[in-house]
């Protein structure tokens, strides 16, 4: 089974910041699609960003322009490069592999945007 490892992540002012990686324990391009998720308390887990086996990119739309999902493949890595954070953008990011059949979630990293 794929395992995840997320890091990354921590506090950062308004405005800043923040790359987020995803470290798999299998290679990448064999799996579907590589997504990352946030949640906060007491609301739904939000897609953020997907990249598929074959680079297609998607994103929600709080985050499109300025979030950029990427990869290497070489490494079987996954990154979420975050620019102009908001404090709304505060929540535990959590990687996630989508193989059609299975889902595997990392075990997630803190985001905080607070001054």
């Amino acid at each position: 089974q794929v395992q995840l490892v997320e890091s990354g992540g921590g506090l950062v002012q308004p405005g800043g910041s923040l790359r987020l990686s995803c470290a798999a324990s299998a290679n990448i391009f064999s799996i579907n699609a590589m997504d990352w998720y946030r949640q906060t308390p007491g609301k739904q887990r939000e897609l953020v960003a997907t990249i598929t086996s074959g680079g297609f990119t998607n994103y929600a739309d709080s985050v499109r322009g300025r979030f950029t999902i990427s990869r290497n493949i070489a490494k079987n890595t996954v990154y979420l490069q975050m620019n102009s954070l908001k404090p709304e953008d505060t929540a535990v990011y959590y990687c996630n592999a989508d193989g059609r059949t299975w889902n595997v979630r990392g075990q997630g990293t803190q985001v905080t945007v607070s001054s």
